[in-house]
């Protein structure tokens, strides 16, 4: 974001989100560690709290419209924090694709590329979170294309796949990890058929399951990762969508992470044209 001329600030004291919404209306303590962060938000002065992880970004989202929509609510909400400063309402929760879309622009990213991605083949994977409900996603639920024009400012070919918004078996990888392979062998085996070199996610979750759960396979049988040399015997690298832009930005290759992915992408990188 630095390189973009854009500055992000750490949130003191932030807790986690929460992880999953609460279905339930009269469930307001499911609220509290939301409530809790965006208290952070108001105590820097500021208006907007943007965050990486698709999971983060709908929780905080629905729970910011949540409590806003009705006082008693947000009375209660900071009745139980007790020993915290009262939530006055109105932080406004973004994810950063969101940010680089409708404020920095694609255009403006493209500018300060100095790797060109030219003969990479992206599959984007929305997964769940990041689309749904409508009024709470950031792009069509049934055809976004938010990631997709990224990536071609990015230079890279976007890869459309039937699989890219549904879920990738979520925290059932923990309860029921078969469920979660089957999902997973769906998603990958789709973007792998149709030629892509790399799948690029928005949740952390979604990127250790298609992950791991390929290589469970240990072949990539269930995958059909198969199409190109430099995909891995096991099937396709999974990058987060910031390592991409960075890559592209031009922050050194160490700086990535690269080398801690389950299934190293720096093949599949090395065969864009012009290396």
């Amino acid at each position: 974001m630095e390189r973009l001329g854009y500055e992000l600030a750490e949130l003191p004291r932030w807790n986690c989100c929460g992880t999953v919404y609460s279905l339930s209306t009269d469930d307001l303590m499911r609220h509290v560690a939301p409530v809790r962060n965006f208290v952070r938000v108001q105590e820097m002065g500021e208006g907007r709290l943007v965050t990486l992880c698709a999971m983060c970004y709908n929780t905080l989202r629905r729970s910011a419209q949540f409590v806003s929509a009705d006082p008693e609510r947000l009375q209660r909400i900071n009745a139980f924090m007790d020993e915290e400063p009262d939530y006055r309402g109105g932080v406004e929760v973004l994810h950063l694709l969101q940010v680089l879309r409708d404020e920095i622009t694609f255009e403006a990213v493209e500018a300060k590329v100095e790797r060109p991605l030219y003969g990479l083949r992206v599959a984007p994977y929305y997964g769940c979170m990041l689309l749904r409900p409508r009024g709470v996603g950031i792009d069509d639920p049934d055809r976004p294309e938010t990631m997709e024009l990224l990536f071609e400012h990015l230079g890279a070919e976007a890869v459309d796949t039937p699989h890219r918004v549904e879920c990738c078996g979520a925290y059932q990888t923990v309860a029921d990890p078969g469920l979660a392979r089957e999902r997973v062998a769906e998603i990958v085996g789709a973007a792998s058929r149709r030629g892509a070199d790399l799948i690029v996610t928005s949740c952390p979750l979604c990127t250790y399951n298609l992950e791991r759960h390929q290589l469970v396979a240990g072949d990539g049988r269930g995958t059909g990762a198969r199409h190109a040399s430099h995909v891995s015997r096991h099937g396709i690298p999974v990058l987060y969508f910031t390592q991409l832009l960075a890559f592209a930005l031009g922050v050194p290759e160490e700086e990535l992470g690269f080398a801690d992915a389950a299934i190293d992408p720096r093949p599949a990188l090395s065969q864009r044209v012009g290396g």
